[in-house]
């Protein structure tokens, strides 16, 4: 089986309105172009000061999601949200939440984000405390579909290999890793981690990301990236609002796994993912 793939490359702002519609006509320029599956990044509605993101909040079902959800049926795509501020009962506290939509606005698929990025990359990268703004998810994502079975993450859980080695045991083909990846960590880390996860769980690895100048305080790496599960980098966006496409082809995968079987050999079969929270603190 084989279809094709886009990653959109988007440059969110705080003007949330402004960045939901050109994420929108991206989504139908991919469409026209003859990807089933197409991938939007993390936070594709909004980058810019925290307690504005907060109070923008919405339920899964809310405006926001629902102008997505239309899409996607209209357009009969699979598409991947790849992550809005979805509210939580801890009013201080959204979800950094992704959902995958089906051909007819089906919700195939809601992850909400498990490792949260607390960094501070001063001098020359920005101080980012996510878990002081949002609550982390708990529960992976997997879900079978006539594109094949997908496993869903978000941004920083990349640098965390057992989610991804969960994910494939519980059959995913292609893992989505949508994104808003710093320039310091995204220059020197982005393809190899990607192409690692790839490599390690012999996916296709689809992973749209934000790019440029969000607000003073934010700046984004970009190349967005499909990576097929040889650890080929098959198609990357240049600097710049963009989309990318690259073929998925299922049967290629299969035939990797059977050459060269790594799941039956894993020797560890599961992972408390609990534990992979508590590392965190």
């Amino acid at each position: 089986m084989q279809y094709r793939a886009a990653v959109i490359q988007t440059r969110t702002t705080s003007d949330a309105e402004s960045s939901v519609a050109q994420a929108l006509r991206s989504i139908r320029v991919a469409a026209k172009a003859g990807a089933s599956l197409i991938t939007l990044p993390e936070t594709v509605a909004f980058i810019g000061p925290e307690e504005t993101k907060v109070s923008s909040a919405e339920s899964i079902d809310g405006p926001t999601f629902q102008k997505f959800r239309a899409l996607a049926a209209e357009l009969g795509i699979h598409l991947l949200v790849g992550s809005l501020a979805e509210r939580s009962l801890d009013p201080s506290r959204p979800y950094n939440t992704s959902v995958l939509y089906g051909p007819s606005g089906e919700t195939l698929a809601v992850y909400r984000k498990i490792h949260l990025f607390d960094v501070d990359l001063r001098p020359n990268g920005p101080r980012l405390m996510e878990s002081e703004r949002t609550l982390p998810g708990e529960s992976v994502a997997v879900v079978k579909t006539e594109l094949g079975t997908i496993g869903l993450t978000i941004c920083y859980d990349i640098r965390f290999p057992e989610l991804f080695g969960e994910l494939t045991l519980r059959g995913a083909e292609i893992i989505c890793v949508p994104a808003a990846f710093t320039v310091p960590t995204g220059r020197d880390h982005w393809e190899p981690l990607l192409r690692a996860r790839a490599i390690e769980n012999q996916c296709y690895v689809v992973a749209p990301a934000q790019w440029g100048q969000h607000w003073e305080h934010r700046r984004s790496y970009g190349r967005s990236m499909i990576v097929d599960p040889w650890g080929v980098t098959i198609a990357q966006c240049p600097d710049g609002e963009s989309i990318a496409y690259a073929d998925i082809d299922l049967e290629h995968l299969h035939t990797i796994r059977r050459r060269m079987p790594c799941g039956r050999h894993r020797k560890v079969r599961r992972v408390d993912l609990r534990s992979t929270l508590s590392c965190e603190s």
